[in-house]
C-alpha cells in the first residue's frame, strides 16, 4: 500500500494537474545549474577544440536529467537533498560550499560574454638575445626589489580580493605589482646604437626606461614574491608574461582581472594570452597594457626567455 502511495506522488502520472508537471519539471532543469558546476570543477578540461569536452558533459548532464524526470521524481528530490547536503558540508568544513558554487555561477555567466582570446606563438623561436645580460639584471633576490613588491600587497581592497580568492593569493598580489609599477613607468629610450640594461634594484628609484628595463623591472618585482615570469621578444619590442595556470584557472583568472581588480582598464576588452608546449597560459604584463592580459604589441614572436 505504501509504495503504491510513493509510487503515485513520485513517478509522472498523464492525469496529473499542469502545475505539478511545472513545478517538478522546474525542479528537475535546475538541478543543471549545480551539477554543472560541481562537474565542471572536479572532472578535468581536456582542451578540446571549441571546448568540445564541456559541451557533451553539458548535454550528457541534460540528458540525464531528462531521463530522471520521466523515470522516477524521488530522484530529483534526493539529489537535491544530496546536492544541498554537498554544499553545506563544504561550507561548514572550508570546502566547495555555497560561496564558491555562487563565484563559479557569477564567472560562468560573465566568461560567456567576455572570453578570453589566445594568441599564437611561433614553433620556430631563436635564442634570446642578451640572455645572460636580461637574467643578471632581473635581480628578484634584492631586498629592496622584494621589499618594494611586499608593500604593494598590504592595501585594504586586496585582502578583501584574497580572502574572495584565497587560491589565487599570489596572482592577485602579483597584478597588485603590475598595477603600480605600470602606473610608475616613465618610458625613456637607450643610448644611440647601445642596448643598455638595467637592473632592476637599480630602477626603483627612477621606473625608467625602454621595453627592456620595464620587462626586467616587472619581471624582478613580480617573482620577488612568487610569480613566475618569462620575456617575451618580437622584432622590436620585448614585454614580461606572467604564468596563471592551465585552462581550469583561466575562467577564474578572467573574472578576478575583469570584474573585480582592473574592471575599467578592461571594460569591453578581452583577456590576450599565450599558451605554451605543456599548455600552461600566459598573460601580458607589458607597459602597454592598462591591464594583465592585454591585446599585445604587433610583432612575431622570435624568442622566449623563462626566468
Amino acid at each position: 500500500m505504501t509504495e503504491m502511495k510513493h509510487s503515485k506522488i513520485f513517478k509522472r502520472n498523464e492525469n496529473e494537474k499542469p502545475i505539478v508537471r511545472v513545478f517538478f519539471g522546474l525542479l528537475a532543469y535546475l538541478l543543471l545549474i549545480p551539477l554543472v558546476f560541481i562537474t565542471f570543477r572536479y572532472i578535468p578540461n581536456f582542451n578540446w577544440p571549441f571546448n568540445l569536452d564541456r559541451l557533451i558533459l553539458f548535454l550528457a548532464l541534460i540528458a540525464l536529467v531528462h531521463f530522471i524526470l520521466r523515470k522516477q521524481r524521488l530522484v530529483v528530490v534526493v539529489l537535491w537533498t544530496l546536492i544541498l547536503g554537498f554544499l553545506t558540508f563544504g561550507t561548514l568544513t572550508k570546502g566547495y560550499g555555497f560561496r564558491l558554487a555562487y563565484t563559479d555561477y557569477k564567472e560562468k555567466v560573465y566568461g560567456v560574454f567576455t572570453e578570453p582570446q589566445p594568441d599564437n606563438v611561433s614553433s620556430k623561436l631563436r635564442p634570446f638575445p642578451h640572455k645572460i645580460q636580461y637574467i643578471k639584471a632581473v635581480d628578484y633576490y634584492n631586498p629592496d626589489v622584494r621589499n618594494y613588491a611586499v608593500s604593494l600587497t598590504t592595501d585594504d581592497s586586496l585582502r578583501k580580493y584574497v580572502a574572495e580568492y584565497h587560491d589565487y593569493r599570489r596572482l592577485i598580489q602579483c597584478f597588485a605589482v603590475f598595477r603600480d609599477v605600470n602606473r610608475r613607468w616613465n618610458y625613456v629610450n637607450d643610448p644611440l646604437e647601445e642596448e643598455f640594461l638595467v637592473k632592476a634594484s637599480d630602477n626603483l628609484e627612477n621606473f625608467s626606461g625602454d621595453c627592456d628595463d620595464h620587462s626586467i623591472m616587472m619581471a624582478a618585482a613580480v617573482m620577488s614574491i612568487g610569480g613566475t615570469m618569462r620575456l617575451v621578444h618580437t622584432d622590436e619590442h620585448v614585454y614580461p608574461e606572467i604564468l596563471i595556470g592551465d585552462a581550469n584557472n583561466l575562467e577564474d583568472v578572467n573574472y578576478i582581472v575583469k570584474h573585480l581588480m582592473f574592471k575599467n582598464e578592461s571594460d569591453g576588452k578581452r583577456l590576450h594570452y599565450h599558451i605554451d608546449n605543456q599548455k600552461q597560459i600566459w598573460l601580458n604584463l607589458d607597459y602597454t597594457a592598462r591591464y594583465p592580459g592585454g591585446e599585445f604589441m604587433e610583432g612575431e614572436v622570435i624568442a622566449i626567455l623563462n626566468l
